[in-house]
Order: structure tokens, then sequence, then C-alpha cells
């Protein structure tokens, strides 16, 4: 099975969708399944393309046996409605035509992962150009989730994104998705059981473990060897309403044990330091993004990750990938989000606590519980790690997407 594998963002750019897509691919490739990526030139979320790749409209290269074709987009740090729109429209006309013209290669599918919903503009072009059948994967809801936001609010554009969003469900052979609550709401929106599969995220158990050595590293590098760390690690972006994260470390200033490690970047990083600053807390340290190789060293330094999100319903239907990151490396988690699908898991794992989200108050009172509980913090951690390598291995959901994919293509 020869796989056309359609995502705006991949590594070296840091994120969920960029790692689901690596490791997916690198698995299919495993697997036997040769694959292209047909993605950016790197530049999320900074906004920057490195200077390696200007003067150029494409460049080919193999990653881990993945062939990786990447294209030129109007790229801006500057992230205002008319800068994304061309960015991602840029992508779609480039990655339409190097589908067309450089990947000359017999495909058995094409795979197209969204948001951005544009990607799936692409992969229309080129399944029905190619005649190739289309399987499309939604991470998110787009542009409902955006509207929620606030990243999008013309009625016009949110009628073409609509009109886009449903012919890539009516175009395609299979409709993957990540969570149990968009399948229920494609559902809702009367699209065909039988073509909505789940494939949820997961974590690379093997790359993702605790590391002593590296807790130790982390610790001595900070100097935080001798405080209770909570880490927060991902984007910082508008969903996440890390201002509260700010605000917990502000009322835990006076408890000198207590460290606040926010790891990343994104379009809130400025708003987020510059309250930070202003607060002039000595219990927060915030680093810039970091090598996914290393991610597993600053968990394991960590003694609970924080994933917050936003008071929004949108989010009773998520499932953070970044939950089982620490899982895997046996980190407890506080969770800070609305009932749903996020709460249902961590309660079936045992592997941490909720606390609704933007209360910067429950936030801290957790986490002076969970510092005041070393050996249940311990316990929830291998609970967690258990939890994710039975039900939420990234090897083992790749396995099962492509067995999928080969019974769709072997009708």
């Amino acid at each position: 099975m020869h796989i056309l594998y359609l995502s705006q963002y991949f590594p070296p750019e840091a994120g969920a969708t960029q790692t689901r897509a690596y490791e997916m691919a690198r698995n299919f490739v495993r697997l036997g399944h040769p694959t292209t990526i047909l993605t950016e030139f790197p530049n999320h979320p900074s906004g920057v393309i490195p200077l390696q790749y200007h003067g150029k409209i494409y460049e080919r290269s193999d990653l881990d046996g993945i062939d990786v074709l990447r294209v030129w987009v109007k790229a801006s740090p500057i992230k205002n409605f008319r800068n994304r729109m061309l960015f991602y429209l840029t992508f779609m006309v480039n990655a339409t035509l190097m589908g067309l013209f450089l990947a000359h290669d017999h495909y058995d599918l094409i795979y197209a992962s969204s948001p951005p919903l544009f990607v799936g503009g692409a992969a229309l072009v080129l399944s029905y150009l190619k005649r190739t059948p289309l399987v499309f994967e939604v991470r998110d809801l787009w542009p409902e989730s955006a509207v929620a936001l606030g990243e999008i609010s013309n009625p016009q554009a949110i009628a073409w994104a609509t009109r886009l969003e449903e012919a890539c469900y009516r175009k395609a052979r299979l409709i993957i998705v990540v969570t149990q609550g968009i399948q229920t709401r494609l559902i809702e929106r009367n699209i065909p059981l039988r073509k909505v599969k789940l494939i949820p995220n997961g974590a690379n158990i093997n790359l993702f473990q605790f590391r002593s050595e590296g807790r130790e590293r982390i610790r001595t590098e900070l100097k935080l060897n001798n405080k209770f760390i909570a880490i927060y690690a991902g984007i910082h972006g508008i969903a996440q309403g890390l201002e509260n994260l700010i605000e917990a470390a502000n009322q835990l200033r006076e408890a000198k044990d207590i460290h606040f490690l926010m790891i990343g970047e994104g379009p809130k990083k400025a708003d987020i330091a510059e309250l930070a600053a202003r607060y002039a807390l000595s219990n927060l340290t915030m680093l810039p993004e970091q090598p996914r190789e290393d991610m597993p060293d600053y968990l394991s330094a960590a003694d609970v990750a924080i994933i917050p999100l936003r008071n929004l319903d949108l989010f009773k239907g998520v499932l953070p990938s970044k939950l089982f990151d620490a899982w895997a490396c046996q980190r407890p988690v506080l969770l800070s989000i609305v009932d749903g699908e996020a709460r249902h898991v961590m309660e079936l794992a045992g592997g941490g606590i909720c606390v609704p989200p933007e209360d910067p108050t429950l936030i801290a009172e957790a986490l002076i519980v969970l510092k005041n509980q070393p050996a249940e913090r311990g316990a929830m951690g291998l609970r967690g790690r258990f939890y994710t390598v039975d039900h939420y291995s990234r090897q083992s959901l790749a396995r099962d997407l492509a067995d999928l994919l080969g019974d769709m293509v072997a009708v």
C-alpha cells in the first residue's frame, strides 16, 4: 500500500499535529507501506521560515524512510486573519501543484489531515485528478472550533469553510477521527457511521519513558533540585488559557518549594510572559520550545504535568495527546478542563486529578494536595503509564490505522 499523506505541519516543527503525522508515517513505513509526506517549509508557530529554505519553492528529503516533500508557504509572525488565510491558501495551492508534478508514483490512497481545513482542498483536487481514494482525518472540527475560539467571525468566510468541510466529508472514502466527541458530532451531522472510524492520539511509549538521569540533569541545570515542579509543555495558544497558570503561580508565590515550568512557543506566549513579568514571579521558569527527543527528560524532571484548556463546551470532546506523553513518563496529571472525554479517560486510568477550567485558585489548591501526597503521585504516574501502554500506544494505533486503510484499498 503506497500512501500520499498531506499534513501542513510536520517535524522539525513541534506539536501534536506534527507528532501524529510523523509517528503514523514512520510506522506505516516500518509496516511495509511506502509513504510520501506533503508538507510545508517549517515555520510553525513562529511564522519564520529558516534561511536554508529561502529561495526555494520545494525541497525533497528522506526522514527515517519517509519521503518528505516540502513546499513554500506565505508564513508570517503576525497572526492576523489576512496572514492566516494567505498561509493556508498558499499551502493549498502549492501542495496541489507539487502533488501533481512531483509526486509521480502510483498511490493507493491520499490521506489528508485537518485542520488546517485547506489541506482538504488540496487533497480533493489531487484525489480527483489522480483518481485516487481520499481518506480525511479530522483532528478538530473546523471551522466550528475556530468560531468558538474567536479566530474567525466573517460570515462569508465561515460559509465557504463549511462548504469545503462538507465536500471533504462527502468525497472521503473514510473519515478518521481522533476522539469519540468528534465521531459523535459528525454522526449528528448525518455522516454515515460506516465512514467514520476512531483512531485516537497516543504516545510513543518507546521514546516517552521515565528517565531518572534526565530528571537529575534537568533539575540541576535549572537549579530546581529541591523543588516540586509543575510543568506545562506545549503550544502557548488561544485554547489553553495559560494566564490561569500565571495567576496560580502568583497565588503560590509564598510556597517556596513549588515551581512552575512552562515550555513552548505560540501566539499567546508574549502576553503570558508579559503577565509573568508584571508579577515578578520567582517561582516560574519559561523556556523556549525544546527538541521532541528531549521532552521525556523535562517531563521526568517534573512532579506533575498540568494540562489546561479554556472553559468552552467545544473541549468536552477533546483528548489532548500531551496527556499520554506525561503518563508514558509516569507523571501524574492535573487536568483543568470541562467535563467530557478527557476527564472520563482520566478517571478510567486513575492517572491524576481534575479541576474545573479557568480557576487559578483550584489549580493552586490541587498542586498543594499533590505535593503533599508523594506516594499517591507515584501510583498515579504508574497507573497512567500502564493505561497508555495498554490503550494509547502510537505503535499499536498505527497498526490499527494501517489495517483500516488496507481493508479500504482491498475493497
